[in-house]
């Protein structure tokens, strides 16, 4: 009875070693999981590198100045005083391309381009411009040798000179009043005369 236990361990022993034989040995288990794709091994000591190409794009920056081409007067440049509402000025004004005047200006103004008078302005004074636009009261001696306007309800009263004039509807202009060509013919006429009698007494004595 014992011979035949001994006999029975040892035969299923002998099984046991020999299903150990024959199952294959398991693998680690992989975090890819059982369908994840097979790389292809590198060799050691090669990288590949990735490169991104980036569009090209022309800038096109502005030159400053082109060629053949002039640039005009800087607006920024040009002289011009306004004289607002509620405002009194006095005193001489030169050097100024342009005057406006929209409260009250007692001066003198010369070597002007341009004098406009608002219909709130008022200007008293003396001035010699090449135009006058006047909405507003002017008062003293004006010397416009290109053109004076006078405007509807704009009034104009001294000695006025002109090299043209346009006087609209609702203008009012008094005094003395002469065109460029006139003022020049009688400031000849007086000279002549005044060259007349010392003449006269040279040739006596």
């Amino acid at each position: 009875m014992f011979q035949r236990d001994k006999d029975n361990k040892a035969a299923s022993s002998k099984q046991e070693n020999a299903d150990e034989v024959a199952a294959p040995p398991l693998k680690p288990f992989s975090k890819k999981g059982p369908h994840a794709p097979h790389e292809p091994s590198m060799p050691l000591g090669t990288a590949t590198v990735l490169r991104h190409e980036i569009p090209r794009r022309a800038v096109d920056i502005p030159s400053a100045h082109r060629a053949g081409k002039q640039s005009g007067p800087d607006e920024s440049e040009r002289r011009e005083l306004l004289v607002g509402r509620d405002i009194y000025l006095s005193g001489d004004i030169t050097s100024c391309d342009k005057l406006m005047v929209e409260g009250r200006v007692e001066a003198s103004l010369s070597d002007a381009r341009v004098i406009e008078v608002t219909p709130s302005g008022f200007f008293k004074g003396a001035a010699e411009v090449e135009e006058a636009d006047i909405s507003g009261r002017f008062e003293g001696e004006l010397i416009a040798h290109e053109k004076l306007i006078v405007r509807s309800g704009g009034q104009v009263s001294g000695s006025i000179r002109y090299g043209s004039i346009i006087i609209e509807s609702g203008g009012e202009i008094s005094g003395e009043m002469q065109t460029l060509i006139q003022a020049e013919k009688a400031e000849a006429k007086l000279k002549d005369q005044k060259k007349g009698p010392q003449s006269s007494e040279e040739n006596l004595s």
